[in-house]
């Protein structure tokens, strides 16, 4: 049966190929935004005549090729007014667009598509597309617009809590999300300890949350994509843009290097609450800075290049006794080239890098770590007709991971300096993908990814009896660390451990009629990067460790069905989606693992296995004074460690246990009302099931020492998690002749003041002695105000 279909696959491929040799021509170009030349992604390109179309790619570029004939064309995009045009198509034509803002074109027709919806007719499904503009709508915590809170609203996607770093998909950890920044892996997606989100919102053009039946371009992690583009800038005039907060500020400038062919783009933000915390005889300190940068040139009509970067960075000081600086570096060079008008190129030069310092002055010493990464990418988009699109490309990527270096920060400290082994890893892969459109109603999306890994050599590695660096104690029943049998040192050049994966992709799309349709999808992706955490929430303390010798990689299975519809022209629109996924291979801890410091992870760890399945379900109101959103999420997540032999007990009894990710119902209900030209307002509601937790559940007194019994891990929960924000959105009245346009942003974050559990902790009361539980919460009510402003 399985060759049967590769068969079918091939034969209708290779037909299709064979039926579009006729007499045919190609209409090509780049979609750009009037006003400053930038590039538009995700334009949609219409021949109503005969129901064909494509889209922009990530560069604005598209191509597509038809009969010879007239054609009617019409250019849409959300936000801006629609364009129609007659073309003769009787040679290869090469033909930019530009598009005007809606708002300065009132008498013009706009577009009542949403761009953020997806489309009935594409396979692509799990994935969701969010604007800047939007995400600066959505009412948060200090009145700061924050993308990674934005996505929390979506199904399928939760975090930890309040003031917690990263974000969770499907039931997954924060370590299984690719976060792509202009093409740059991002390790740490948040400031102050998940306060806010690395992303500067004014910065950003594009971004698309891939939570499944994600394209064989993507690798590298088992959970999601999350692939965010920055603008380019304005290569007509210069322009800029900012807003003043209570707790931070921002500010974006962009213009032309030379007209209409260069631009630059520079934003930056930064907080500042710290300066007034002497004002109350504070002497601590915490803060966050970063900066966005990109400069873009059009060599000709067939080359352009670009720059990108961005540097942010954390600060955290308690007087002084200790000091914490963390952050991302990336940096990255593209070129673009067009070869022909059907095949389009980028070529990247990645560099990436996370930088952790941790000074402990009470105790004297200095604790840096970090990860670096050289990325090389060639991908191409081959527009070979109007029904086949191919995309393939090869990547390569070199890792050093530095686990620690210890240092005393004074001579006389006593502290010896001890630095612990980098480890260093080569990963490779090549792809194919295929947007297939086999009849008017049905379309198939498949792909291959061949990835490898090579687990580089290192100055020592522990080798252990049996290449078990874990034993179990059948005496005490509990896992216990193994003693090295003796080490062996490596030259750099030398492969310790490879791994070879082949990833395949496949989604697909049948329209049961012209506004609903029924989507399947499946893919296979592995994992080489492990993010050693036993917290809930990832902190910057936590180390990146590749798989080699003792951790395998993590290998993902992916199954989704949905159903797609739209209503009331367009109006209202549906997603029901139904997933579930296995991953082999998850990284689980012993009981008392230790984590810092170590220079035998493999000690503490072993593989296990976990699995999350789920019903989605996303209701828009797209059009109108009044948009939102409903967001529901019905879903589970475990994970399981049994034994290795049937004389071991495994992590938990060898049960399935709930992951510290896994809440049974998720609901967000957010919306917008734009009352009059001034006022607008905006309103989220969230609610979700309890954290899973793990409570003792009695106490025994051994030598005066009260000690804890436990229940199976994550057995508990915390209390059901809920809170409404409210925001309102006041534009002053402003002359057409003057340039300045503002309006300022006044929030609410948690309107009825809930004190939603961050955790809850266990001991004795100061007075009483008498154990008792603590609960801690971190945010009441917020209020917040900004200014915001363009020129």
């Amino acid at each position: 049966m399985k060759h049967q279909l590769l068969w079918l696959i091939f034969t209708l491929f290779f037909n299709t190929l064979f039926i579009e040799a006729q007499q045919k021509f190609t209409l090509s170009g780049t979609i750009l935004e009037e006003k400053s030349n930038e590039t538009l992604i995700g334009v949609n390109i219409i021949f109503p005549e005969i129901q064909a179309g494509t889209t922009t790619n990530e560069y604005g570029f598209y191509s597509i090729t038809l009969p010879q004939g007239k054609y009617k064309v019409i250019i849409s995009y959300l936000g801006f007014t629609t364009k129609s045009e007659t073309i003769i198509l009787s040679e290869n034509i090469i033909k930019n667009f530009s598009l005007t803002e809606s708002l300065e074109n009132l008498d013009e027709i706009v577009i009542t598509e949403d761009v953020e919806k997806l489309n009935i007719k594409a396979p692509q499904m799990s994935v969701n597309k969010l604007t800047s503009g939007t995400i600066k709508e959505i009412p948060v915590v200090l009145g700061e617009a924050d993308i990674i809170k934005a996505i929390t609203l979506l199904p399928g996607v939760t975090n930890a809590g309040e003031g917690s770093s990263g974000f969770n998909v499907r039931g997954g950890s924060a370590d299984q999300n690719l976060i792509l920044l202009d093409e740059a892996t991002i390790y740490n997606s948040s400031h102050l300890f998940g306060f806010f989100s690395v992303f500067n919102p004014d910065a950003i053009k594009d971004l698309r949350l891939y939570k499944g039946g994600i394209p064989a371009r993507y690798g590298g992690r088992v959970s999601s994509v999350l692939d965010i583009y920055q603008k380019e800038g304005n290569s007509k005039e210069f322009h800029m843009n900012g807003g003043i907060g209570i707790v931070s500020s921002r500010l974006l400038v962009e213009g032309p290097i030379k007209k209409e062919k260069g631009s630059f783009l520079f934003g930056g933000r930064s907080s500042y609450a710290h300066l007034f915390l002497p004002l109350f005889d504070i002497d601590n300190i915490a803060y966050f800075y970063d900066l966005n940068t990109k400069l873009s040139y059009k060599l000709n009509n067939r080359n352009n290049i670009y720059l990108s970067g961005y540097f942010g960075r954390d600060v955290f000081r308690i007087e002084d006794t200790f000091e914490n600086v963390y952050g991302n570096s990336v940096l990255n060079f593209r070129w673009n080239h067009l070869f022909s008008d059907k095949l389009f190129s980028n070529l990247s030069l990645i560099y990436s890098d996370y930088y952790y310092d941790l000074k402990l002055n009470f105790v004297e010493f200095d604790w840096i770590s970090g990860i670096q990464n050289f990325n090389l990418k060639y991908d191409f988009k081959h527009y070979i007709s109007d029904k086949i699109k191919l995309q393939y490309g090869l990547n390569s990527i070199y890792y050093k991971f530095n686990p620690g270096d210890i240092k005393p920060t004074v001579e006389s400290s006593g502290i010896n300096p001890f630095k612990l082994i980098d480890k260093y890893a080569f990963e490779n892969a090549i792809y194919l993908d295929a947007e297939h459109k086999l009849s008017d109603k049905l379309a198939l999306s498949y792909g291959l990814r061949l990835s490898a890994f090579h687990r580089l050599g290192q100055d020592e590695l522990n080798i252990y009896e049996n290449d078990y660096a874990v034993v179990f104690n059948e005496d005490f029943q509990i896992y216990e660390k193994a003693t090295p049998i003796r080490t062996e040192t490596f030259k750099r050049s030398d492969v310790i451990t490879r791994f070879f994966n082949l990833e395949p992709r496949a989604s697909l799309a049948y329209q049961l009629n012209s506004e609903s349709s029924i989507k399947l999808s499946y893919n296979r992706m592995s994992q080489y990067l492990h993010l050693l955490s036993n917290t809930n929430s990832p902190t910057p303390l936590d180390i990146w460790t590749p798989s080699g010798k003792y951790v395998k990689p993590q290998l993902l299975n992916q199954y989704a069905i949905g159903f797609f519809k739209n209503f009331n022209n367009n109006n209202y629109s549906l997603e029901l989606e139904s997933f579930y996924k296995s991953v082999k291979n998850r990284i689980d801890y012993i009981d008392g693992a230790d984590l810092i410091a170590n220079n035998a992870i493999e000690q503490v760890i072993l593989n296990g296995r976990s699995r999350a399945y789920g019903l989605e379900v996303l209701l828009r109101k797209n059009e109108g004074r009044f948009k939102g959103w409903l967001a529901y999420t019905l879903s589970k997540s475990e994970q399981q460690t049994p034994g290795r032999t049937a004389s071991e007990l495994g992590i938990n009894n060898g049960n399935w246990y709930n992951t510290p990710f896994d809440k049974t119902h998720d609901i967000s209900i957010t919306g917008s009302y734009n009352w009059n030209s001034k006022w607008k307002i905006n309103v989220n509601f969230l609610f979700q099931t309890g954290q899973p937790v793990t409570f003792p559940n009695g106490q025994y007194i051994f030598n005066g020492i009260t000690i804890p019994n436990y229940n199976s891990r994550n057995s508990d929960r915390l209390s059901s998690y809920n809170r409404l924000d409210v925001s309102f959105n006041y534009t002053p009245k402003s002359k057409r002749a003057k340039r300045l346009q503002s309006y300022w942003v006044f929030g609410i974050y948690n309107i009825y003041n809930r004190r939603n559990a961050a955790s809850i902790s266990f001991g004795p009361n100061t007075e009483t002695g008498v154990n008792e539980a603590t609960q801690l919460a971190i945010f009441g009510i917020v209020p917040s105000v900004s200014y915001n402003f363009k020129l």
